[in-house]
């Protein structure tokens, strides 16, 4: 019996030391859990590396590779008067007619694998010597023009280079206001300095800005504004939003009287009118603006107004249709007054041509006449044919 004692005695107290182990077994781990080692320097940085980059960031770096700057050598003609442009000296001392060189730098996008770039018309201008691209690899190549539309402001380059980095053409209709987006180009020439397009962010403020025809014969219309900064040198360049994609080309911006920099408004060219300019140019060569509505018109006068009872004091009146045109085709007949043309007011016979252009129409499409005849308005289809 006392055996048996001793033995359960035995059997309680090494229980109970295996009891105290593992309570101090646990009460480590607890410790240790509680108690972490500090990161190393390595992973707080990794950390940080990964926390600063966000969707602005890893466009910026996909897109860039695919923006180039653009440096221009074109001749320009000067005419410089004697005397003071006296009309009486200049009879005998004609003005002398010179040429110089003058240089001039954008940005620009590629936009094919086999080097095509879009930039603006104005950064091209006339008379181009030579054209010189810059890449992000510092490489520099001599462009060749494709095709150049001085109307939309748009042309396209080529370099002779195969599997170029490039960018895909958003759907500029469907555009949020408010939506980040991200500007790259060439402003002052910075690009030349590390080869890297500078970068600038943003929001679409407003779409759908009607700015007509300049005094340059150059038409924005539809234009996209932005307030990320663009200045001198950034016409050509992209406007991205965050999915990497083109929604416009960077065209020109609004600046106050004690600055020609950025104030936050800025305007590009929606990417769905750069796609079809494109596509011509990349076909053609060019874009036949050239039309005829064969039609001779004045304007209207106080006497006319009142002799034909016209209830509006605008409108231009038909004074001849040209024989074998396509407005003698038409029901329009001498007399007729044109009030409208795609339902803009016609004021005078500039007018005509300013709404054609401003909706880049050309030789095949057709305007909708809205005229005024014997006391009734009658709206005619006019096709416009080529220039002869």
């Amino acid at each position: 019996m006392t055996k048996k004692r001793t033995l359960i005695s035995l059997s309680i107290f090494v229980l109970f030391i295996m009891i105290i182990v593992m309570i101090f077994h646990n009460y480590s781990l607890i410790k240790e859990i509680k108690k972490p080692e500090p990161p190393s320097k390595q992973i707080i940085n990794e950390n940080i590396a990964t926390n600063r980059q966000n969707a602005i960031t890893k466009i910026i770096e996909e897109c860039s590779p695919a923006i180039v700057g653009i440096h221009v050598t074109r001749i320009q003609k000067y005419t410089q008067s004697n005397f003071f442009n006296d009309p009486f000296f200049n009879h005998f001392f004609p003005p002398r007619i010179y040429n110089e060189k003058v240089k001039s730098m954008g940005s620009g996008v590629i936009i094919s694998k086999d080097g095509l770039i879009l930039t603006n018309a104005h950064v091209v201008g006339k008379n181009a010597l030579e054209i010189v691209v810059t890449s992000t690899t510092g490489e520099k190549f001599n462009a060749e023009i494709i095709g150049i539309d001085d109307l939309s402001d748009i042309a396209v380059l080529k370099i002779n280079k195969k599997n170029c980095p490039f960018l895909k053409m958003s759907n500029s209709d469907e555009i949020i206001i408010g939506e980040w987006v991200v500007a790259l180009g060439n402003p002052f020439g910075l690009f030349d300095l590390n080869f890297q397009p500078v970068a600038t962010i943003g929001i679409i403020s407003s779409t759908n800005l009607d700015f007509g025809e300049q005094q340059s014969g150059r038409v924005y219309q539809d234009m996209i504004q932005t307030d990320a900064s663009i200045n001198s040198g950034n016409s050509g360049g992209a406007l991205v939003n965050v999915l990497g994609e083109i929604i416009g080309i960077n065209t020109f911006i609004f600046s106050n009287a004690s600055s020609s920099g950025s104030i936050g408004i800025g305007f590009a060219i929606p990417i769905n009118r750069v796609k079809e300019i494109v596509d011509e140019l990349v076909k053609n060569g060019k874009i036949d603006r050239g039309f005829d509505t064969g039609l001779i018109v004045q304007i209207l006068n106080p006497y006319i107004i009142n002799y034909l009872k016209i209830p509006v004091k605008y409108g231009v009146i038909i004074t001849d249709i040209k024989r074998n045109s396509s407005a003698a085709k038409t029901n329009l007949k001498v007399g007729d007054v044109i009030l409208e043309v795609n339902e803009h007011k016609v004021k005078n016979d500039r007018d005509i041509y300013r709404i054609i252009n401003e909706n880049y129409l050309k030789a095949g499409d057709t305007i909708l006449l809205t005229v005024w005849r014997e006391g009734e308005k009658h709206r005619i289809d006019l096709p416009l044919e080529k220039s002869k």
